[in-house]
């Protein structure tokens, strides 16, 4: 598996990377069928196909359901050893989301997600945007408290998982580590912003390359190719699927 550094992080990720909402969701989703949350002897097997297959970063988030505690749990009795990206500011309920990105929910936030995941430290925070990006950079105590959590040592990288090509200029312009923006062949208005972005040193982690399980696994190929991105994050809950995925971006060039 290829690796790339995320920017100035100090990290080296694969070039894939697996994203885990079906481990712990499958209500308010956009994917184009219906779905069971796979039994834990199922994602303990995807965790070692995915270490088999040289991936070395997860995706969660507290919007993701039971997916940091199923992690942190199921992380203990796989044989791969994982950076985590986990997020800030999203909660979902069973049938909305809820967004607070004030200073004390950051906090018990990132409290949570590294007593569910049963770590330390994390290596990578987004800010789940509620799709006011700079807004969010601009005013509210998010950003603050995860740059005094990094002086700290709990966060290794910090970003924005941005929801518009503004949404990654305006995560360069405050300083992040990373950010995460969407690319897939058929949405383009991010490129020119993630290019920019990498030429200034962040990492960039690449969301909906396959539009939500609505795309086809060669489209990581191209995706893979744009300049800027770091690892492309896309989510399974089969094995196969992800050697798939693996196969479709074997052969590109660091």
């Amino acid at each position: 598996m290829i690796r790339r550094m995320l920017g100035r992080t100090g990290l080296e990720a694969s070039l894939l990377a697996l994203g885990t909402v079906k481990f712990g969701r499958n209500s308010g989703v956009k994917y184009p069928e219906p779905f069971e949350l796979p039994d834990d002897q199922t994602v303990i097997a995807l965790l070692d196909c995915a270490a088999d297959l040289g991936i070395n970063l997860i995706d969660t988030a507290p919007a993701y359901g039971t997916s940091e505690s199923r992690l942190g749990q199921l992380l203990l009795q796989s044989r791969g050893k994982f950076m985590i990206a986990t997020k800030v500011g999203e909660t979902f309920d069973g049938e909305s989301s809820r967004f607070n990105y004030s200073a004390d929910h950051t906090k018990a936030s990132i409290h949570r997600s590294l007593e569910a995941l049963g770590r330390a430290e994390l290596e990578v925070v987004c800010i789940h945007s509620d799709g006011n990006d700079r807004h969010i950079l601009q005013s509210e105590a998010v950003l603050e408290t995860l740059r005094n959590l990094k002086a700290q040592g709990v966060v290794k990288a910090i970003g924005l998982s941005a929801k518009s090509p503004d949404g990654v200029l305006a995560a360069m312009e405050y300083g992040l580590d990373l950010v995460m923006a969407t690319i897939n062949p058929n949405y383009h208005d991010e490129i020119p912003a993630i290019a920019e972005a990498g030429n200034a040193g962040l990492g960039v982690l690449v969301k909906k390359a396959m539009q939500s399980g609505h795309g086809r696994s060669g489209a990581l190929n191209w995706v893979a190719q744009q300049r800027g991105v770091s690892s492309i994050v896309t989510g399974t809950i089969t094995a196969q699927h992800l050697r798939d995925n693996s196969q479709a971006i074997t052969g590109l060039a660091p």
